[in-house]
């Protein structure tokens, strides 16, 4: 389980890592106070690992091991519960601290679900 959930973290940062680099987008908390926020988009900083916010790291890797011990634990009705549960905790903590747009979390929520469940637990 440990070896998938690393498997699955490494692979829905690469894709991560790829889509800020491209996007750029800006934090909710570079946006001026009174400034628009329809524009944020390839504005923001130069590197993915630091200023751009689109999609969410933390989201993705959250629920990219959610996803592996939910499925590999399937067997206990409470597992998959808490798993996503704190997964949607971290994700949500990203939004109130203004470090992430909603849009920014649910990307990464569903990049690390679809990464992790289509790519790391296919059947071999």
């Amino acid at each position: 389980t440990a070896l998938l959930a690393g498997e699955a973290y490494a692979d829905s940062a690469i894709v991560d890592l790829a889509v800020k680099a491209i996007s750029r987008r800006k934090r909710p908390t570079d946006v001026p106070p009174g400034g628009a926020f329809n524009d944020t988009f390839f504005a923001g900083g130069k590197s993915p690992f630091k200023g751009s916010a689109f999609p969410s790291g933390h989201a993705a890797g959250a629920f990219s091991v959610a996803t592996v011990i939910a499925s590999r634990y399937h067997t206990h009705r409470w597992v998959p519960w808490v798993m996503y549960g704190v997964a949607g905790a971290i994700s949500f903590s990203r939004v109130t601290s203004s470090a992430h747009f909603p849009s920014d979390v649910f990307l990464g929520a569903a990049l690390g679900y679809t990464i992790t469940r289509f790519e790391v637990l296919k059947p071999r």
